[in-house]
């Protein structure tokens, strides 16, 4: 079945801008027209140049209106009348010399308004693709992170480039098969059957022949592309996971691993490809050779329409050899729309594996959604509390009844062994993911029932990997207060204890940090890290496992830039160095996704209980 649904969404992304789409209809259509007057008034006016005698002239009469029953007839016999007293008057070099000005005047024309038309296209065509690139972007980064733990990032970056080239292609084919190729088709057909209503249906007979064979081959089309596009997904995946760890693979001498994973997923993506630029390409050749195929017939059938071919006598519906030429001519051009629409049919099959795609992303729903009537809560006064918390991502439960409260001004640690639930927790609290059972508030204040944009303005999150984008260190750190001074970046810088080394480099906090912050070591990017969370000034603040991936010295860097933080804040500390959090107002001690034990590092140390056997394992007591 062929993609409607497809086509008609991109249509309605081509009417987006409407004026652009208009214009491009205008140009088509004024194309069509100019092409149409070069070829169906070049052949009468060879006509009457090359007749035998001045008398042949003479002979064309002038039409009388009155007694025209056919508008079309009418102005045909005008414009031989017209230009049989031209040549008589100019003579027959000076029609020529007319008729060839004509004639280029015409194809001026016909190639002025084809450019405009293009001209017009160039923009809509790439205005698409950029709305479309915008939406999937914000939808992206509006995604809940429950999606970038399942799907591939190449993925969606196959989406945002190779499937919106193909839409860019299809938006353009989309106008034409609407609005030029049926509206050109019409207007040959409708001269074609006023010539001779018998031939022409003959060739209608013959033409849905090459329709049928285009169809099939855009069926098989739709089902290759959707596999290409899927499968370059999977190719960006490799490329952004190799660029991104060229230092480990360098480190365990796994270039050939490397390479020939690449390599293999390469040349799959290879195979399919080209399966689907045969497939696309086998349709233009294979119509014109059927076009061909219909035409020779017409041109033999016809023939035998013509009383000098066939040696019948002339009846009223018979054809002369001039309209019998001209017939032929212009059905010739009738095949290049057919073409046209066929090559559209089978670009939008493409195209429309690669709508569904996209599709796919859009139509995305975003479970962590506003409440309707929002709590108004700009501040945070007494607590954050769990209340009986359940959650899991899957069938797995994660955390199981969990209940704590964190009061402001303090800092809790959260400890226990991987997969416990720490992270989860952390993640609850700004809604990054929603609870099956139980409820976080924050002072009585059930997190579901705040603006997203609210709660997390109170919240300043320091990961384990400092995520760091390719600009200057003034604009990291500034990153969630686009607005800030440069001495209020200064004032976060020394609070993160990050001010001296800022100074120390090649620019000071104008310095390029390079992708993901390269250019820095963890200890100056974590700082960097700290100092965006201070200059945010959110009252709360999560701290995930911030020092794990440091060296001893960076750790004592930026533990003194925490402590310094975490004076002013309510804190919620993820640890695994349990040095770190000795002096934390309340450690929680997490296993299997339920809480066994809470309280001060003195009163756990002194329960003997699974703290303290973590303690002992790292030496901590």
């Amino acid at each position: 079945m062929w993609p409607v649904k497809g086509f008609l969404q991109i249509l309605r992304l081509a009417f987006l801008h409407r004026s652009t789409a208009v214009m491009v209809i205008i140009c088509n259509l004024l194309f069509i027209i100019f092409n149409l007057i070069s070829l169906v008034l070049f052949v009468p006016f060879l006509k009457l140049i090359f007749s035998d005698t001045d008398a042949d002239l003479l002979d064309v009469p002038k039409p009388n209106w009155a007694k025209k029953e056919d508008l079309f007839e009418f102005f045909s016999d005008l414009y031989d009348y017209e230009m049989a007293q031209y040549i008589l008057k100019e003579g027959k070099v000076g029609a020529l010399a007319f008729i060839c000005v004509t004639v280029l005047l015409a194809f001026f024309f016909k190639n002025f308004f084809r450019y405009a038309a293009i001209y017009f296209k160039s923009f809509m065509r790439m205005a698409v693709v950029r709305d479309l690139r915008s939406q999937l972007f914000v939808k992206s980064i509006h995604l809940p992170l429950s999606y970038y733990s399942e799907e591939r990032k190449g993925d969606l970056l196959s989406r945002m480039t190779s499937d919106l080239n193909e839409i860019e292609i299809a938006v353009v084919f989309a106008l034409e098969m609407i609005f030029r190729e049926p509206i050109s088709i019409a207007m040959h057909l409708a001269i074609l059957f006023y010539w001779s209503t018998e031939l022409t249906l003959f060739a209608l007979i013959l033409l849905p022949i090459s329709a049928l064979a285009i169809s099939r081959i855009g069926k098989s089309l739709k089902r290759t592309s959707a596999k290409g596009q899927k499968q370059m997904g999977v190719l960006l995946s490799i490329i952004e996971e190799s660029l991104g760890g060229v230092r480990i693979i360098k480190a365990f001498t796994a270039e050939k691993l490397a390479l020939t994973r690449f390599k293999k997923e390469n040349d799959h993506h290879q195979k399919i490809i080209t399966r689907t630029f045969r497939k696309r390409d086998l349709s233009s050749p294979l119509n014109e050779f059927l076009g061909a195929c219909v035409l020779v017939s017409i041109v033999y059938f016809g023939g035998s329409l013509i009383p000098e071919v066939s040696g019948e006598v002339a009846g009223p519906d018979s054809m002369s050899g001039s309209e019998f030429m001209t017939f032929i001519i212009v059905f010739s051009q009738l095949l290049r729309p057919v073409s046209g629409f066929a090559n559209g049919m089978a670009f939008m099959s493409k195209a429309s594996a690669s709508i569904d795609r996209i599709n796919a992303v859009i139509d995305l729903e975003d479970k962590i959604v506003n409440p309707e009537n929002p709590v108004e809560k700009k501040e945070f006064a007494e607590a954050i509390a769990f209340d009986h918390v359940t959650f899991s991502y899957t069938d797995e439960v994660v955390l199981n009844d969990v209940t704590f409260q964190i009061k402001k001004g303090q800092s809790v640690a959260l400890v226990g062994e991987s997969g416990s639930g720490k992270s989860t927790i952390s993640d609850l609290i700004p809604r990054f993911h929603d609870v099956q059972q139980g409820a976080v508030k924050i002072d009585g204040i059930n997190v579901r029932d705040m603006k997203k944009e609210d709660l997390r303005k109170m919240i300043a999150v320091v990961t384990q990997e400092s995520i760091l984008f390719n600009d200057s260190i003034a604009n990291n750190i500034a990153f969630g207060n686009p607005e800030a001074s440069l001495e209020e970046i200064i004032a976060a810088a020394k609070v993160a204890n990050a001010h001296e080394f800022i100074l120390a480099t090649e620019n000071g906090y104008e310095t390029n940090i390079g992708d993901r912050g390269n250019k820095l070591s963890g200890g100056q990017k974590q700082r960097i890290s700290i100092a965006r969370a201070v200059l945010s000034n959110a009252p709360i603040m999560i701290l995930d496992e911030a020092t794990s991936a440091l060296d001893t010295e960076s750790e004592k860097l930026v533990q003194t830039a925490l402590d310094n933080v975490m004076k002013s804040r309510t804190s919620l500390i993820i640890a695994h160095r349990l040095s770190t959090i000795r002096d934390a107002d309340q450690i929680i001690v997490l296993k299997k996704g339920e809480i066994v034990e809470q309280g001060t590092h003195a009163e756990l140390i002194a329960k003997n209980g699974y703290y303290k056997s973590l303690c002992e394992i790292q030496q901590v007591i």
